[in-house]
């Protein structure tokens, strides 16, 4: 009787998982493993909002695996160890993995598949995450695209519409002794501060279905508008289930284009805004795999003799905990420690007041949205912190500099998002807070902070310290 190990990583999902399928479909016995080796992703192990996401993920598979009279064999420590004990123990001569894309992932799973090979273990790894491997795409000029758009055009062009996806079901689900429950992991914090989390999300391939569904049957349709407006459910939401390999971008599209068909053609929803932005995360892991260095360094060299300002630890904590005086800046922050997420229009208002405002250096946002996000992706989370500083592909020039008062006016007109996350306001009308710099007494009786910073001012000297730099 023939046995497959399928290796799962951020793939926890049954259906539309390749690397599944192809075992189920060529062996009779299937292992379900799960390995948690953070060390082996150095230096961008899962942070804190990640593992917690990541425990409630593990359990949501295995409780699907359960269903089948299945479960995931869950260990921890080195992987290749992990991996060859487990071949003894039930005698599988293949392993199947879904590919990653991050520059220690890539690493890992290459002397990983090396070292089975040398056993005399075939191994596969299979496209499971993205509508095309990273590498597949070109300019004319056989170089990587730097710019979204052109990357975007040779994409979409050859996206064919979606095609029934596989769910799959081993013949038999293969269980051996010595799995870990999850707990043993220890990725849910000591000290309990993930109620926010817990009332905002339900993860795992369900809770991404359900959560589609929702976007499908409402948002999509006013997805050009309503994704731009933060105190609406405009957008899908699904980042973190993406980046968890809970659902894919085949599957988004299948269901988004079965139900725009059933749609009446005058009513029939544009879903080319949010097939976009799916595009900008393809384009994210595009420039990852191609430029594997800029997690740290400036995708533009240009910006290597930056003067950004010194780090500042107590300016920083203010940022981080929302205590700016500014208020969209404050209501993002405070969402992102509560939920996990923040809306996209304010993450660009907040990174723009960090990197600009402040002048600290993206890297001090990037570390912090990497240990506070649930939807913390390595290429998405550069890309978006270097595009606002200016720095990276196809950037916002660094003299566009978000103003949040502005933003807030036109995105938050009455207040609704900044009343949500500044409670201690909720009493002060619109206007007040969108022009807070007008109202420091009426502000400050409610205990809000004054602003840490003139934002003319700071704009000012941004301005000045770029124009040194291309001088």
């Amino acid at each position: 009787m023939s046995t497959a190990l399928v290796l799962f990583r951020q793939d926890l999902r049954l259906s539309d998982n390749a690397a599944l399928t192809a075992a189920c479909l060529a062996h009779e016995r299937v292992l379900p493993v799960y390995v948690h080796a953070p060390a082996e992703l150095a230096p961008w192990e899962p942070g804190a909002a990640s593992r917690w996401w990541l425990h409630h993920s593990i359990e949501a598979l295995r409780g699907a695996l359960a269903a089948q009279g299945g479960d995931l064999h869950v260990g921890v420590g080195d992987t290749l160890g992990q991996l060859r004990a487990l071949i003894r123990a039930s005698g599988a001569t293949e392993v199947h993995w879904n590919r990653r894309y991050e520059p220690a992932g890539i690493a890992v799973d290459t002397a990983l598949k090396a070292a089975l090979r040398e056993d005399g273990i075939t191994v596969h790894s299979h496209a499971g995450a993205l509508w095309n491997e990273p590498w597949t795409l070109a300019t004319d000029a056989g170089q990587p695209y730097r710019v979204f758009t052109p990357f975007w055009r040779k994409l979409r062009a050859g996206l064919p519409d979606a095609a029934p996806l596989p769910s799959a079901s081993a013949r038999e689900w293969l269980r051996l002794p010595g799995s870990l429950p999850t707990d043993a992991l220890g990725l849910l914090p000591a000290i309990r501060w993930d109620a926010g989390l817990q009332s905002s999300w339900t993860p795992g391939e369900a809770g991404a279905k359900e959560l589609l569904e929702v976007f499908a049957d409402d948002a999509v349709s006013d997805y050009a508008k309503g994704r731009d407006l933060p105190a609406r459910h405009g957008t899908s939401r699904l980042s973190p289930h993406l980046h968890f390999g809970e659902i894919t971008p085949a599957q988004i599209q299948r269901v988004l284009q079965d139900r725009a068909a059933c749609t009446d053609a005058r009513k029939r929803p544009d879903l080319e805004p949010y097939l976009r932005e799916l595009g900008w995360r393809e384009f994210a892991h595009h420039l990852l795999y191609h430029f594997p260095h800029t997690p740290e360094a400036n995708f533009n060299p240009h910006f290597d003799t930056f003067p950004w300002a010194a780090a500042d630890g107590a300016l920083l904590d203010r940022w981080q905990r929302g205590r700016t005086g500014i208020p969209l800046v404050d209501a993002g922050m405070r969402e992102l420690w509560h939920t996990g997420w923040m809306h996209n229009r304010v993450r660009m208002v907040v990174a723009s007041f960090l990197t600009k405002n402040l002048r600290q250096h993206w890297r001090h946002g990037a570390h912090w949205f990497w240990d506070t996000l649930v939807d913390a992706d390595l290429a998405s989370n550069t890309l978006g912190w270097q595009w606002v500083a200016g720095c990276g592909a196809d950037a916002a020039p660094y003299f566009r500099v978000f103003n949040p008062y502005l933003q807030a006016a036109k995105f938050d007109p009455d207040a609704a998002y900044l009343k949500r996350w500044l409670p201690e306001l909720a009493s002060l009308p619109a206007k007040a807070l969108h022009e807070a710099w007008r109202h420091p007494a009426a502000l400050a009786a409610k205990g809000y902070p004054a602003p840490m910073v003139d934002l003319g001012a700071s704009r000012d000297a941004a301005l000045a310290a770029w124009g040194a730099l291309t001088a």
